[in-house]
């Protein structure tokens, strides 16, 4: 299958390998999407040697296809930005699926959104004027990285950069009008679920992203 990774760390060093403009740079921090993107961040920031945090999102996945989204949320200075994919959510009201299964959806993940805020809440760092990195652990459709991009320039950062270890191509076509950059260190022709491009791909929980944060440097 080609390339794999260890595990979220070593990719996020891998990452701050292939980024090696931004170390140590004053204007730049990083963000990690939460859950799976604050490993990543973590590490790809302490190698850089910027300042990081978390930026809490939401797929809003398909009814009985939840890996498939239709849009995502973001939360970012006290208030939620939400990414439609339109084309798609006019398709599957055209097959049948009813809008109040999708705002239920919405509904949910929404509530989700508000629960993580309150547990981890960010980005507590300012991102007015700044160049901002947002790392995921990889990108399948792109629909919560187009929400993240959105939420941060909404929070007046100068500068979106968008680093992930992995790409499908159509997330990576997608998010290139969007960011001022995006760096995939993996692009597969043949795209599988994240998960399948690492060696350990546990599941990232709120006590991680907890003790992460808590480990920064002061």
């Amino acid at each position: 299958m080609g390339m794999r990774f260890t595990d979220r760390g070593q990719a996020g060093r891998l990452l701050a390998a292939a980024l090696p403009q931004f170390r140590g740079r004053p204007d730049t921090v990083v963000l990690g999407l939460a859950c799976g993107g604050v490993p990543v961040a973590a590490e790809a920031a302490a190698s850089l040697q910027l300042p990081w945090d978390v930026l809490p999102v939401r797929k809003l996945g398909i009814p009985g296809l939840g890996e498939t989204a239709f849009g995502a949320l973001a939360a970012v200075d006290g208030r939620v930005v939400r990414v439609l994919n339109r084309p798609l959510v006019a398709r599957l009201l055209d097959i049948g699926v009813r809008q109040s299964a999708l705002d239920a959806v919405e509904n949910a993940e929404r509530a989700e959104l508000e629960r993580r805020a309150v547990v981890y809440p960010g980005p507590r760092l300012p991102l007015t004027g700044k160049t901002v990195i947002v790392a995921d652990d990889g990108l399948a459709t792109g629909a919560t990285m187009r929400a993240a991009v959105e939420a941060v320039r909404a929070a007046g950062a100068a500068t979106v950069v968008v680093g992930v270890p992995v790409a499908s191509l159509e997330a990576q076509s997608s998010l290139q009008p969007l960011a001022d950059a995006v760096f995939s260190l993996l692009i597969p022709g043949q795209f599988r679920a994240v998960g399948s491009y690492y060696r350990a791909f546990r599941h990232v929980r709120d006590d991680d992203v907890v003790r992460l944060l808590g480990a920064r440097p002061a």
